[in-house]
Parts: structure tokens; sequence; C-alpha cells
């Protein structure tokens, strides 16, 4: 099967190759195909290899996709894969480490050279993870501390209004009799 992906002097970005990177089981990986156009292989060369080296590729470096994973993860979401639809095998899927592992069985120039590329991709991702992971800090904090002048102002309000209907509803002064009222003889009580 030939490998049908876009030319490797399109996929030399960094950005380019950020875009072929998924989330899959809470790891960044590569799809064999996208990692084979960018190693300039075809997918079954890739294959082959890594089959031939397994024990440079352990679970964290590589794994293989269910079915439920390739419908749901892959095809629903990759238009350039759309290939794999059709595919019986399931395709395995990279890790960085499993990138770097692949470039070295491959062992072409081409293969070690966008392996470089490769891993600049996955650095950049996760610093774009940290970078989100501090602004969302950040705005936890803004957040609670909108809250707690919010709370503040609200007692203050609720104090201000209760004041004033005290002041709209003042309470009648006793009623003095008029006229000449005599004292109460004390030493009586």
């Amino acid at each position: 099967m030939k490998n049908t992906n876009p030319p490797l002097s399109e996929l030399q970005s960094i950005e380019a190759i950020s875009t072929r990177v998924l989330s899959i089981r809470g790891q960044k990986v590569l799809i064999d195909a996208d990692l084979a156009g960018l190693y300039g292989v075809e997918t079954k060369r890739l294959n082959e290899q890594v089959k031939r080296n397994i024990e440079r590729f352990p679970k964290d470096f590589m794994f293989q996709l269910t079915a439920e994973e390739k419908k749901a993860e892959v095809v629903a979401n990759c238009d350039h894969l759309s290939k794999l639809k059709f595919s019986k095998t399931l395709p395995f899927v990279f890790t960085e480490h499993g990138t770097i592992q692949a470039a070295n069985v491959l062992s072409s120039k081409e293969a070690i050279e966008m392996s470089v590329y490769v891993v600049r991709a996955f650095v950049r991702l996760r610093e774009l993870v940290l970078s989100h992971q501090d602004l969302t800090q950040k705005l936890n904090e803004l957040e609670q501390h909108v809250e707690q002048k919010f709370q503040s102002h609200d007692q203050a309000i609720a104090g201000l209004i209760n004041m004033i209907r005290e002041l709209m509803n003042p309470t009648a002064p006793a009623n003095r009799p008029i006229g000449f009222v005599p004292l109460k003889d004390k030493s009586k009580q």
C-alpha cells in the first residue's frame, strides 16, 4: 500500500506536525500513517521495522488502537486518514519517545532529520498545555477574588438596605399626655 500522505516538504514546519498529533488514552501520539509520511517511508515498512525491533518499543512508546478508538478518535477526527476507515488492520500510535525510536530503527537520513521536527512539535504542544494550565489557575484565582469582593459588597449593601428601611419606618415616639401629670410617689411603691 503506497503512502498517500502529503509530501515531506509541506510538513516540515512544527505547526504542521503539531496538527497531526492526537490525544489518545491521555497521551499525545502520532498515528503510524502520519509518522511514516513524515519519515518518507510507507506505513507498511514502518510497521515492519517496528515489529522487527519490538523490544525497543515498550507500551509507553507505542501501542495499538482498539477498534473503538480507531473509529471514535482517528476516523471521526482526521479527514486526511479517510483510507484508514476501511482498513482491516488497527493502526499503531507512537508517543514522543516512540517517534524517536522509530527514526532509529528506520535509520534513514530523512527519518533522523524529521525526528528533530517531531520532537520539537511535541515539546511545543507540552508548552502550550502548561501555559493553558497557568491561565486556568490565574482565572480561578481571579474568580475567587471577585467572589470575595462581591460577598463583602453584598453584605454592605444588605446593611444599607436595612438602615434605609428603618429610616423609612420610624418608630412612633411614646405618647406623652398633655397637661400636668403628677409624679408618682416612689416611696409608696
